[in-house]
């Protein structure tokens, strides 16, 4: 972790993992099956789970093994949320919300090619995957705090209908079928 990261998390420390719980609670509350938003968290499970997967690894090939598993969903859902969520956010009024995504996602997505240069057991590797693992949850937490919670409310049924559909596609064009998700984190647990 750079200085710079150092002295940011000092000055903005984590929210909680129970405000992150209550986040999560009120994401699910307004969330109704097969709808965007119940996709999106069940993504976020998943990707939270793939995080503990890389950091309970015992040795390097498993390591390595679990983050390329992490990096395919977490591209997924990114990829997913770009093209069809975050253009909907800056539909109904919450455009720098959208591009703080974007660039929160991006950034992730480089770093975790960054970590791909480091030794999968080294301090140096220990260091940055949890800086990354912070960014993320930091991240879902905005999105299922108040992101998306306020884009649910403002959408009508038609919005939602296509919403779910579209957030399907692009992250089916990424993942594949859903025997191959289903497949792909099977072989994970």
């Amino acid at each position: 972790m750079s200085i710079l990261d150092k002295a940011i998390a000092a000055i903005t420390p984590p929210e909680s993992d129970e405000d992150r719980a209550e986040a999560r609670r009120k994401a699910q509350a307004a969330a109704t099956p097969g709808d965007w938003l119940s996709a999106v968290l069940k993504h976020h499970r998943q990707i939270e789970a793939a995080f503990e997967t890389v950091a309970q690894a015992t040795d390097a090939s498993a390591r390595v093994a679990a983050q390329k598993a992490l990096g395919v969903i977490l591209t997924g859902h990114s990829i997913a949320e770009e093209v069809v969520l975050y253009p909907a956010l800056a539909a109904h009024h919450q455009a720098g919300h959208a591009e703080l995504a974007y660039q929160e996602q991006s950034a992730a997505k480089m770093e975790i090619g960054l970590l791909e240069r480091l030794d999968p057991m080294s301090a140096d590797y220990h260091d940055k995957f949890e800086h990354i693992r912070g960014a993320v949850l930091h991240h879902v937490y905005s999105e299922e705090g108040t992101w998306f919670l306020e884009l649910q409310q403002s959408l009508h049924d038609d919005e939602r209908t296509m919403l779910a559909q579209r957030y399907e596609e692009e992250f089916s064009r990424y993942m594949g079928s859903d025997n191959q998700e289903n497949m792909f984190f099977s072989a994970q647990t």
